[in-house]
């Protein structure tokens, strides 16, 4: 059975919830042109011309003659957003007419150059968002509604293909240790994610979180956020109270820059998941920022072989999904291209070389500028598994281990270590040192050295949303 003039976007929502029944996706279009009735009137002719471009026919034929002799430059984003969901053979002709730009059908090269330099978009282009993205998912206006306050621009924000929570974070996920024989589905080399709070060591594989993307849980009598962006290669640790505020986080199902979106139970907010702090919505601009926390990329061998009272997340998730290794991603993972377009990419390394990002607040002198971020090639770590760097004023040293694990711990800047051997390190005076995940402690003296929290990124990733990062590679 058959829906009778569906819109070509409705198909495609029918297509993804096979579930839908024929009826629903037509229902979800009256409640789109319901919700279209509620905005100021100058803004409602102008959506309705928009929605007409999706009918197609006679509908959509008429709105493009509108807008061939309305044409304006704020349309450009609208525009280039739709070529997903319209025919291409309509709406190609008229773009490359209005801009002189020949670029098809290929929606990627269509945002490089809208995003190439500063471009206006319409008063009423976060309510159109809302309007048009509620019917995938009704929820999604709550992001856009109401003109949002934003930190970043609107037309950089694209949909990543899923509805909201469409990749099901684990809720306080099972774990078993590591001697637990259903722990023996892990190989030694498989990559995990390693975090250490309170004496509570955890192991979270990638092979299962690439399926989800984010987990909440408890480890050490702290509640934390664990997200780690697929397509940017990050896995970071956030304390989720801020001020004596809990954000629960979810996954927006949204992208900035290649870049997972996450967004709050509380107001709807959408914040970055890099950045960890609120960038659209009514939490942007009130100082909210979460503190990443410690977690290392290394093997399963290496990180059980270091806490041999870890736990590891259990295969048992509540989820159905192929979780061997690199089975998720396996295709955006064997190239260096993306899915999802940047305004911006840096050659120095490939896209998907892995670097290390400090995510410390930096000293500095206060006379000089603003100390801009670093981004160290975990290649040259791999090389020097002892390295010494300085961000600002504040010296530290990155220790690597057997699995390529990177962790940074701070130093003053008079000493220098020289040797690692298992859990101890050597400084440049013989003296000896313990390695733990939270310090470095002198073996004599007793002193100790705080660790410093950093994490792994894509560098494509990280450069699209710092490009003025400092490289080391």
């Amino acid at each position: 059975m058959k829906c009778s003039s569906a819109l070509p976007l409705l198909l495609l929502l029918a297509a993804m919830s096979p579930s839908l029944a024929c009826g629903q996706p037509r229902k979800k279009a009256d409640a789109a042109q319901a919700f279209i009735k509620t905005l100021p009137g100058e803004h409602q002719k102008e959506i309705r011309q928009f929605f007409a471009l999706l009918e197609g026919g006679t509908a959509r034929q008429t709105a493009l003659k509108h807008f061939d002799h309305h044409w304006k430059a704020e349309h450009l984003p609208i525009f280039i957003e739709f070529l997903s969901f319209i025919g291409n053979e309509d709406i190609v002709p008229l773009l490359e007419q209005k801009t002189g730009q020949r670029f098809a059908a290929d929606q990627n090269k269509w945002f490089e150059w809208l995003w190439s330099e500063p471009r206006p978009t319409p008063p009423y282009y976060a309510n159109l968002k809302a309007t048009f993205y509620s019917l995938l998912d009704p929820r999604f206006v709550e992001y856009f509604d109401d003109q949002p306050t934003s930190r970043i621009r609107l037309d950089e924000i694209r949909w990543g293909g899923v509805r909201r929570d469409g990749i099901p974070p684990l809720e306080q996920p099972k774990m078993i240790t590591a001697e637990d024989r259903q722990a023996r589905y892990l190989g030694e080399g498989n990559v995990v994610f390693g975090i250490s709070i309170n004496g509570d060591h955890r192991a979270y594989p990638k092979r299962i979180l690439a399926w989800h993307e984010m987990f909440r849980d408890e480890i050490g009598g702290r509640e934390i956020n664990g997200v780690y962006c697929t397509l940017c290669g990050s896995m970071i640790v956030y304390d989720t109270i801020v001020d004596g505020t809990h954000h629960e986080l979810g996954t927006s199902g949204f992208l900035y820059r290649s870049n997972k979106l996450m967004y709050d139970k509380a107001t709807k907010s959408m914040w970055s998941t890099l950045d960890g702090e609120p960038v659209l919505g009514p939490l942007v601009g009130k100082g909210i920022k979460l503190r990443p926390l410690h977690v290392v990329t290394t093997t399963w061998g290496e990180w059980r072989k270091q806490h041999p009272g870890t736990t590891v997340l259990s295969l048992d998730t509540g989820h159905r999904r192929d979780y061997d290794e690199g089975a998720a991603y396996r295709a955006y993972f064997a190239t260096d291209e993306l899915m999802f377009t940047v305004p911006k990419t840096d050659t120095r390394l490939k896209n998907k070389d892995e670097v290390l990002i400090p995510r410390f607040t930096a000293a500095a002198d206060p006379l000089a500028p603003p100390t801009p971020p670093l981004a160290i090639s975990a290649a040259l770590l791999r090389r020097q598994p002892i390295y010494h760097e300085q961000l600002g004023t504040q010296p530290f040293v990155v220790l690597t281990d057997a699995g390529g694990g990177n962790r940074i711990y701070e130093r003053p800047a008079s000493l220098r270590f020289e040797k690692m051997t298992g859990g101890n390190l050597n400084d440049s005076d013989g003296k000896q040192w313990t390695i733990s995940e939270n310090q470095l402690c002198a073996v004599a003296s007793g002193k100790t050295l705080e660790r410093l929290p950093a994490h792994r990124a894509f560098w494509f990733g990280w450069y699209a949303v710092h490009p003025d990062t400092l490289l080391r590679r």
